[in-house]
């Protein structure tokens, strides 16, 4: 069985609904992964809009969620350390844990989450950027799995 996620709140490639979103409630939607491969130690996370004005925008960054973690609640709080062992880095606006969609006025934005299955942890901090992000995972990825929503403020 390959790696999936997928998310109870939408539907791949659907819109993502507004209480995820800097409209609403701005709160992290749940989600839910499954068929890791052997040898899977940790778990890495990162939702990022690709359409974003200035290129890519890290939206949300988990790391080091170990390998008996399934999934992440809806609204995680926002702190660096989770209770699970996770860490949060800091997004593209600057803060700790997730920031929900948040495009231009009247543009759709797509937002994916895409999920690694890594052989070892990553060393705290080495990860807490987007751009250490996929630096850290270099050589570690067992398998990776991705999901989409949209989102286009009103």
């Amino acid at each position: 069985m390959a790696l999936t996620i997928r998310s109870t709140a939408f539907e791949n490639g659907a819109s993502i609904p507004v209480e995820h979103s800097c409209d609403g409630d701005d709160t992290s939607p749940p989600l839910n992964w499954e068929g890791e491969p052997g040898g899977t130690v940790t778990f890495a996370l990162i939702m990022e809009d690709p359409d974003a004005p200035g290129g890519t925008f890290a939206h949300w960054i988990v790391y080091n969620l170990p390998s008996h973690c399934h999934g992440l609640e809806k609204t995680i709080p926002i702190e660096k350390n989770l209770e699970n062992g996770g860490i949060q880095g800091k997004n593209d606006f600057g803060k700790t844990g997730y920031g929900g969609p948040c495009p231009p006025r009247g543009e759709e934005h797509r937002y994916s989450f895409r999920i690694f299955a890594l052989k070892k942890k990553l060393p705290p901090e080495s990860a807490n950027k987007a751009e250490s992000f996929y630096q850290a995972l270099n050589g570690l990825i067992l398998e990776r799995a991705e999901y989409t929503g949209k989102y286009r403020r009103k």
